[in-house]
């Protein structure tokens, strides 16, 4: 596949990592057919073993805390979500068509996995060096991006809270509404002495670090 870069020997794989499972589960459910669930697991470790080796060989100072931050920044979902839309592979996600019409070719979720599964196709066809020239045409240019090695917001906030001498932020989902396809989440948290605060986010963790941001711009703005 010509936007990949990569001349696959065996398309069923490519086939499979672009198939979301509504056209192999339920009433569209295709025998014949493979989705791309059991790739994204191969993927996801795949790219991780190759952000890991390259942050360790690029910044040879950085401490273990820096190189995690800068490991997060790159294998979050947000990131491959991006990087799927980038190269066009989001218009060629087969699923069923409810679900196509309800959204799901934009879902940060759908894209993620389906980004992880062309990483594991990759691998399994052409091999580890073949995965890592990929991975290095789409992720390289980020590594040395300002805010990088940036705190996340969760994890600002809890050392904060440390320094202050209180106890972690505590998180709780308060309200989960959607298809399971396309979730959203309400969650807030809360800090002793602190009013709550709460985000949204069609993830957990995108509604946590919400609600983590907006707890410390007001921190700030005192």
């Amino acid at each position: 596949m010509r936007l990949l870069g990569h001349d696959f020997k065996d398309r069923s794989l490519l086939q499979a990592a672009l198939t979301h499972s509504s056209l192999t589960r339920g009433r569209h459910q295709n025998h014949a057919q493979q989705d791309y669930e059991r790739l994204e697991f191969v993927g996801d470790r795949v790219l991780g073993l190759v952000i890991s080796e390259e942050l360790f060989r690029r910044f040879p100072q950085a401490d273990a805390g820096n190189l995690s931050r800068r490991y997060n920044a790159q294998v979050r979902r947000e990131t491959l979500a991006e990087i799927c839309a980038e190269i066009g592979i989001d218009k060629f996600v087969f699923m069923a068509s409810d679900l196509a019409a309800a959204g799901g070719g934009e879902n940060p979720a759908i894209l993620e996995d389906v980004m992880e599964a062309i990483i594991a196709a990759i691998y399994l066809d052409g091999g580890y060096d073949a995965a890592r020239e990929f991975i290095k045409s789409k992720w390289w240019q980020r590594l040395d991006k300002e805010g990088a090695s940036k705190k996340d917001a969760k994890s600002s906030l809890q050392e904060w809270a440390a320094k202050a001498g209180k106890p972690p932020p505590v998180y709780t989902v308060v309200e989960e509404t959607g298809p399971d396809h396309a979730p959203r989440f309400k969650v807030d948290v809360r800090l002793k002495g602190l009013d709550p605060f709460e985000g949204m986010g069609t993830s957990k963790r995108s509604a946590e670090q919400q609600a983590a941001e907006k707890m410390l711009k007001d921190l700030q703005s005192e």
